[in-house]
Formats: C-alpha cells, structure tokens, sequence
C-alpha cells in the first residue's frame, strides 16, 4: 500500500510516502512547534501534495496517513491527550476529521516513540525479538516497550512512553511536565541550554558561542578536550544509561534500541550506556543487549503502515 507518513518532532517534521516498509520520497519542514500544530497542517498538506507528485501519484493512490506525535495520544479516537511544550493547540484539534476533509483518507496517530519502537520491532534493530523496549534522544527523551508480542499501551495510552519523566534527580530541575527532576529535564536538548548555564565552567566555554546549544556541539568539543563539554557529556551519559537501567527493570527486555537525533554521536553513547547496564542492571538471566536503532529518523515513517491496518482493520483487507 501507499502511505502517507509524518513524524512531528520538537524541531522537524519528518514528511514521507511510504510503501511496504519502504520510504519512497521524503521532505524535511522546521517544526514551529511553539507555534502549534494548526499552522502545520497546511504545510504538512502540501509537503505531501509535493512527494505525490514527484511521485506520479494521487491522493486516491493512498490507503490512508500515519502520524507519529510528540505527547500522550488515544488511539481509538485519534485525539492527542496532553502537550510537554510542543504544539500546545493540538488538544483541541481533531486530526482525523482534517484528514478525511484535507486528504480524503484515514488518519492512524500514535506517539512518536512507540512508534518508532514499532518500526524498529517489525523491520529494524528488534527483529525477531518479542521484549524489546527503546529510548529516543532528541528535543526530549521518548520510551516505549513491546513485551511478550504486544505494544505496551495500558488503559490511558501512558504506558511505557512517560520514561522520559521518570525521576532521576530526587528535587531537581522542573520539567514541563509538571514533575521535577525529569531525566528529560536532565539530558534532553530542550533542557541542555539550561543545564549548561549552571556549570561554572560555561562562562569560559566556546559552547557560550554556540546558539541554538546541541549535543552534536557538546560531544565534539568535549573529544576536544573543553571542561564544560566534558561535564555536559558525561553527565548526560549518566542520566541516558540510568535511565536504561531503570526500563530494564521495569519491562524485562531481552533488548533495549537508542534513537532519536542525539545519537549522531552514536560511537560515544552506545559504549557507555551498554558498560552502565553490564554493570548496574539486575537481569541474572543473562545480558540485555543495547542497540542503535537501525533504521533512524525513517523508524516512525515506515512503522505507519503498522499502524494503519491496526487502527483501520479494514484498510488492511482492502
């Protein structure tokens, strides 16, 4: 089938059409999350119009469209539960009465984590594993788990992805969702701007000069050597290797998969969270494994298909 995909990020949107597993075409628009989510649509429309056409295919060449998004989503109705400082209107939007008017099709909508993990589970790093759960690094921190062959959801759609918003640091920083001392509070790139003004050695820092602050800058100034970037790095590692730890026990993966646009420094993150967990992590089965995600930023794209027949049963006879 063809599918149309989006996977909203803090920062990107990811646009795409999807077909078997595979993405086709992809384009790339600025998030404007800050913004809300109502002056996307037409963006994210015409995007799509655009992959279509360069494409030689229609609207009417399409089973249906997938949506990853950044918060708490009810599947069965489509409507997005709650909002963590990205697209704060989309609450009171309802995306698949857009879809049916704007694009004539059905609209699957998932949280963006889970649905990569879904990605990563049915075509990527996962394969072949039934207990697998993943953490996304980016503009914030995602998780989700598949145990036993089923995405955890639970009775709210909160179940497995609010890992993010575990506590790490016992009376720490506020997090925008409402707790303190987030991990996603801690090392998430939302935060990373906030936390290194806390650091003495920022002042003196070529990371003061750095605007917006990311974790790409953050990990090559510290290989070279800035006691700031060194802090920031080595910190961050902590909490994304504690927070490993934590998911482990809590699900009882046999793997655990790191994605998400942070892991560009994949060669730095994966050996220290996988010494973290061989260390700290209570399995006396045997090793989880840690992982990088195989599919990167496509993960959420192709998953859509998935989630499509899930949610549309029908879609999937057609």
């Amino acid at each position: 089938m063809n599918l149309l995909a989006c996977d909203l990020g803090g920062t990107r949107m990811k646009i795409a059409v999807v077909r078997d597993g595979r993405v086709l075409a992809q384009t790339v628009e600025p998030a404007n999350s800050k913004q809300g989510l109502a002056p996307q649509l037409p963006v994210l429309k015409a995007a799509w119009l655009r992959l279509l056409e360069s494409l030689s295919l229609r609207l009417s060449d399409c089973a249906g469209a997938s949506m990853a998004f950044p918060s708490l989503v009810d599947t069965a109705t489509g409507r997005i539960l709650a909002e963590y400082g990205k697209f704060a209107d989309a609450m009171g939007l309802d995306l698949r009465a857009w879809a049916r008017t704007e694009l004539g099709l059905p609209l699957a909508i998932e949280n963006d984590a889970r649905l990569a993990l879904i990605g990563e589970w049915r075509l990527g790093a996962g394969r072949g594993s039934d207990n697998v759960v993943m953490m996304t690094l980016g503009t914030g921190l995602g998780t989700c788990a598949v145990i036993q062959g089923r995405v955890l959801r639970g009775c709210h759609g909160q179940a497995g992805v609010l890992g993010g918003h575990m506590t790490l640091r016992y009376g720490g920083r506020a997090c925008n969702c409402g707790n303190i001392g987030c991990a996603e509070a801690e090392a998430s790139t939302a935060f990373l701007a906030e936390v290194a003004t806390t650091l003495p050695s920022f002042a003196q820092s070529p990371l003061r000069s750095v605007s917006p602050l990311d974790y790409a800058n953050v990990f090559r100034h510290a290989a070279a050597g800035d006691a700031c970037a060194v802090q920031l790095r080595d910190h961050s590692l902590l909490v994304w290797a504690s927070l490993a730890v934590n998911l482990i026990h809590v699900y009882d993966p046999e793997i655990v998969i790191l994605g998400g646009g942070i892991m560009g420094s994949a060669d730095t993150i994966l050996p220290a969270v996988r010494r973290h967990v061989d260390r700290y992590a209570h399995t006396p089965w045997g090793k989880v494994q840690v992982v990088a995600s195989a599919l990167g930023d496509n993960a959420a794209l192709v998953a859509g298909e998935w989630l499509l027949t899930e949610q549309f049963p029908a879609v999937g006879k057609a």
